[in-house]
Parts: C-alpha cells; sequence; structure tokens
C-alpha cells in the first residue's frame, strides 16, 4: 500500500446496511488482512507504551520480546480496533448514511491471515415526510390573538393588586395585634373576593408600588396597562410559536431514535442542575424535596424531550428545503461574545450552537410571517 492514503476496499461493496427499528442501522462486512497489517506498526507501539519487563526500559522493548508478552490475539484485537476506527468514515460516506453518536462495534471473525469480519449498530437521523407546513403556519397566523388589553383585562389586574394588598395589610395588622394581645385569636371571618374593595383615589394609587411611582389613578392605569402589554405581547408570541410547531410536529410521522431523546433529557437535567446549583441546592437534596427519583424524572420529561427532538429535526428539514441560512456576520459576532464570557469554551461547539439558534429563529420567522 501506498502512503496517500489509499485502500484496496470497495467500501460500497465490503459493507450492507440493514435498517433497524427505532431509527437504527445495522452496518455488516469484512476488510482484507491487508488492512489489519498495515496497522500493526501502529498497534505495537500503542500497546507497548505501558508494558514494563525487567531488564528494559519502558517503550523500548524489542518487538519480538513484546509480541511474545502480549501474545498475538492482544496484537490483532488492537490492529482490528485501529482498521474499523480507519475504516469507518469511509463506509458512511459511501453509503451516504447520517449517522448520530457513537457505533456499537461487534467483532465477529478474527483471525490471523484471514479477512476479518465486524459490525457496527447506529442510529441514524430518521427520514420524514414534511407536513405542509406553510398551510399549516397560515392557519394559525390567521387567529392569532391581538396583543391589546382590554379594559376588562386592566380592571381585573387592579382587583388582583387591590387584594394582595388587602390581604398584606391583614397580615400586617395581625402581626401587630398578637404582639399587644396574648389572647387565643379569634377564627377570622373567611376574608375572600366578596369583600368589598377601596375607591380607586389618587390617594389610595400613591400608597401602591414604590415611594413616587404613581402620582394619580391616571398614571397608574397607564403604566400598569403598559406593563401588561409587555406580558401580553411576550406571553401570546411564545404560544403563538407553540402553536405553530405543535400542529406541524402532530402531522409529523416520524420515529425517533433513542439517542436524540436522551441528548434532549441530558440537556434538560444539566439546565434543571444549573438551576439549582444557583439556588445554592445539591440535586440529591431537590429531588429528595420533590420525593422523586432521577429515572421518574426522566420518564416524566420524555414527552417533552419527544417534542423539542422532533422540533430541531423539524426547523433542519425546512431550513434545507426552503435554503434558509443563518447570517454569517451575526454568527462571527455571537460566537465571539460567547467565547468572550466562556473562556475556555469549545469554539467549534460554540459556533455549532450559535448557527443552531439563528437558524431556528430565521425558520420560525418565516412561518410566523406565512
Amino acid at each position: 500500500m501506498s502512503h496517500s492514503h489509499a485502500h484496496e476496499v470497495d467500501f460500497k461493496k465490503a459493507f450492507t446496511i440493514e435498517t433497524l427499528p427505532g431509527s437504527m442501522v445495522k452496518i455488516s462486512g469484512e476488510l482484507p488482512y491487508v488492512e489489519l497489517q498495515s496497522e500493526r506498526n501502529a498497534a505495537m507501539v500503542a500497546l507497548g507504551k505501558n508494558v514494563e519487563l525487567p531488564g528494559f526500559r519502558k517503550g523500548h522493548i524489542p518487538t519480538p520480546v513484546l509480541e511474545k508478552h502480549l501474545g498475538e490475539m492482544t496484537i490483532l484485537a488492537e490492529m482490528a480496533e485501529r482498521a474499523i476506527a480507519h475504516a469507518y468514515p469511509h463506509i458512511i460516506d459511501e453509503h451516504k448514511l447520517d449517522v448520530i453518536g457513537q457505533p456499537k462495534i461487534e467483532v465477529t471473525k478474527l483471525a490471523p491471515e484471514n479477512p476479518f469480519c465486524f459490525t457496527a449498530t447506529v442510529a441514524v437521523l430518521p427520514t420524514f415526510e414534511l407536513p405542509d407546513y406553510k398551510t399549516i403556519a397560515r392557519e394559525i397566523n390567521s387567529k392569532r390573538p391581538s396583543d391589546e388589553v382590554t379594559d376588562e383585562e386592566l380592571s381585573e389586574r387592579i382587583k388582583d393588586i387591590q387584594r394582595q394588598k388587602a390581604a398584606y395589610e391583614r397580615i400586617q395588622a395581625k402581626a401587630a395585634n398578637k404582639e399587644e394581645t396574648s389572647e387565643l385569636p379569634t377564627p377570622e371571618t373567611e376574608e375572600n373576593e366578596k369583600t368589598p374593595l377601596p375607591e380607586l383615589t389618587d390617594e389610595y394609587v400613591k400608597r401602591l408600588g414604590q415611594p413616587g411611582q404613581f402620582e394619580t389613578v391616571a398614571d397608574f392605569k397607564t403604566k400598569l396597562r403598559e406593563h401588561l402589554e409587555i406580558e401580553k405581547k411576550q406571553q401570546n408570541a411564545a404560544k403563538h410559536r407553540a402553536d405553530i410547531t405543535d400542529s406541524i410536529i402532530a402531522k409529523m410521522e416520524i420515529v425517533l431514535p433513542q439517542i436524540l431523546i436522551d441528548s434532549e433529557i441530558h440537556q434538560m437535567f444539566a439546565q434543571m442542575e444549573e438551576d439549582i446549583t444557583r439556588a445554592d441546592l445539591k440535586l440529591d437534596d431537590y429531588l429528595t424535596h420533590i420525593k422523586k427519583t432521577k429515572d421518574e424524572l426522566k420518564a416524566e420529561w420524555t414527552p417533552a424531550a419527544e417534542i423539542r427532538a422532533k422540533l430541531q429535526l423539524l426547523l433542519n428539514e425546512i431550513a434545507k428545503k426552503e435554503n434558509i441560512t443563518p447570517d454569517l456576520e451575526e454568527v462571527n459576532k455571537q460566537t465571539n461574545e460567547l467565547l468572550e464570557r466562556f473562556k475556555d469554551a469549545d469554539e467549534h461547539r460554540v459556533r455549532l450552537y450559535v448557527a443552531s439558534v439563528l437558524l431556528n429563529e430565521k425558520v420560525m420567522k418565516m412561518l410566523e410571517t406565512a
């Protein structure tokens, strides 16, 4: 074999691909012995690194001595592992497989001077028909609720604020009372929504919020309405997006590989641990507190994880079909910003993450304006 990376193998012919349930494939085939032999030197160096024999310097044991010490099968196994690692990317390429994660390798036949056989089982990106996403989005866009705050919503929120204030004042009064009288407290009359609320006056609103925040009733209502509008806009936007994607996902027929679901659950756990650590708690204590095991949470989160995995596949597929790509300048800008904040992050992974977020955003914008 010449040194310029050539193989005597037709990877397309030498390997067959069998489709398994759960969006998995099994790759089976054999490599000629020459492929194994070309890995022998590298295998000997790797195996010899950690062998210590009396009378020899570590890493400087003559090959015949080393071969005798290790035994032919150990050396063959190491050669096989290297030959597979070398061949695997070529097989994937030739068969045009979109693999996810690491393959599970099984060597089925290995003997000196013989071709050796192995199988590799691995998850692949599921294939699915894209539903008519534009029609679905259009239908939902036409029913998008208004972001305007109605007078009714405003007065409901004012009542809520007044009830909260009244309840807070009652608790304070009770506490002050307890200090003065040591008699047994009488059962409180049931204070509820029937309790008449004080009239909304300039004097009253001055006592709401921070000192000097509200001067008049009109001022209070204007500021509250602005606050409610921002709130409503955000809630509507989030709900609207979820309505669009949920409706499209509901029409997707797709089998998810377990690895994609696991990866989403893994992210959800990472997020939860981060939140818990930020609150100065420990994950185990938190789980004890909510009386759940990790496995129970996993089972509870699976449906959400499936939707998240489907959503990502859906957005990628739409992007491909519509030729949507993230803006390169924006990807560079945000990648650099993140690398400034997280000094030891891996640039390649940060860039992929940023590109994915920006791509999702672009696809969602397209659907929202369909």
